[in-house]
């Protein structure tokens, strides 16, 4: 593959904007340890750079759904001595074993779990990191408070017998998106009783936590001993309610964009894409862009997704297929590989993430989580402001591994470097 050649499509990675909203998150908080939410490929981002830059911006904690993102960090590089890394969605005959030796912090919303955790505990030799979740009422994982007393009395038993050390309580919030929605100061009184009760029965846990990304900017009680922002470690708001990124002092991380495949003139009464849902209202040009749902574009936004090509705003016409759409230039000319940007920060007129959501009836969580592999990340502005790489250092590109084998790397603009290249 010719390294210099222009990519089809590209994720720009801003890695100083991450660190910037890090410390802006930190500092709502201050009182409160860090953790960088970095599940599913850091949502959309890139894991392993992501994780880097966070750690990089003061957070202490690095936080997975699976096991195998939170085993993937440790093989990464990611030791124990560089970040405790939780993470909470388990199913049985999960490897617990390999994350008790890894030094993870698991998550245990019930008895099964908890059973499970003890025997791989005996198996290894060591106690388990683990962390009680209390479903104070999201409905989704967490121990009722029916169970908890249970719960509670079989994790202390577990740690008297070294075989567990209970080293946090938590929750999480249903509707801290939506301010002054009645269930938040409910399930924050909840939690308060349940932690109550789990430290009167002789729990003395390290960290409580309850605040995601909404809870973390609108909720200052709900700070506890630690925050768990996600969304908006990303420059994304977790809701229009919430307010917008340039309201809360956080900026986007990823531009989409993609380069023009063809421009061609059409007359009127053309059909475009399948179904001719778009017939172009006289003669025109048109602007096939390279990518489609195979890449992660939602097909709910055809007819309404908006591209900027040329400085001028477009809306996708027709059907978004697999691996390709078109725009209405309207006459206009740009070239073949021209930028089209999907959605970005937005200083240049270009949508946003939220913006896409809005065409697509979803939300911007979804748009940027949903970017497939065959989009590569470009990171950029990798190095902490002012640090200077030390001889023979090179970062990780963006792989699962980050261990000085990393194929087909290539230069992207602005000294960043794109991921899985070859």
């Amino acid at each position: 593959m010719n390294e210099t050649a222009p990519l089809r499509a590209r994720a720009e990675i801003d890695l100083s904007a991450l660190r910037a909203n890090v410390r802006t998150l930190r500092a709502l908080a201050p009182g409160a340890a860090f953790m960088a939410v970095v599940k599913a490929d850091a949502y959309g981002h890139g894991m392993i750079p992501c994780a880097r830059a966070a750690l990089e911006a003061g957070a202490t904690w690095l936080g997975t759904a699976t096991p195998e993102e939170a085993l993937a960090l440790r093989a990464a590089g990611f030791g124990a001595d560089r970040a405790r890394v939780m993470c909470w969605l388990w199913t049985p005959g999960g490897p617990w074993r390999e994350a008790i030796e890894a030094d993870l912090d698991i998550a245990v919303s019930g008895m099964w779990a908890l059973r499970e955790i003890t025997a791989a505990a005996r198996q290894a030799g060591r106690p388990a990191r683990i962390q009680l979740k209390a479903d104070t009422g999201l409905g989704r994982n967490g121990c009722q408070p029916a169970d908890w007393p249970e719960l509670v009395a079989e994790s202390l038993a577990a740690q008297a017998e070294g075989l567990v050390h209970v080293t946090g309580l938590w929750s999480h919030f249903a509707c801290a998106d939506e301010p002054g929605h009645p269930s938040i100061d409910a399930q924050l009184a909840l939690f308060r009783e349940m932690v109550a009760y789990a430290e009167a029965k002789g729990a003395r846990p390290e960290v409580r936590h309850i605040a995601n990304s909404p809870g973390t900017l609108t909720r200052p009680e709900a700070h506890f001993d630690l925050v768990r922002p996600g969304i908006a470690m990303y420059g994304i708001s977790p809701g229009p309610e919430v307010g917008t990124p340039a309201d809360l002092g956080l900026r986007p991380v990823m531009t989409l964009s993609a380069s023009l495949a063809l421009v061609k003139h059409v007359p009127g009464g053309h059909g475009v894409s399948y179904g001719h849902h778009y017939v172009t209202p006289g003669g025109t040009t048109l602007g096939l862009i390279p990518v489609g749902y195979g890449d992660g574009i939602p097909r709910h936004a055809s007819g309404t997704g908006p591209v900027l090509v040329g400085g001028k705003l477009r809306t996708v016409a027709g059907r978004i297929a697999m691996d390709q759409f078109v725009v209405d230039l309207g006459g206009d000319e740009p070239p073949a590989g021209a930028e089209a940007v999907l959605f970005g920060p937005g200083d240049r007129g270009e949508p946003t993430a939220e913006d896409w959501a809005q065409a697509a009836g979803t939300i911007a969580y979804e748009i940027v989580t949903r970017i497939g592999t065959r989009v590569p990340r470009v990171y950029v502005n990798e190095r902490p402001e002012g640090e200077e790489r030390p001889e023979g250092d090179e970062r990780c590109d963006g792989e699962e591994r980050c261990d000085g084998e990393r194929p087909g790397r290539a230069a992207g603009p602005g000294g960043g470097r794109r991921a899985g290249a070859d």
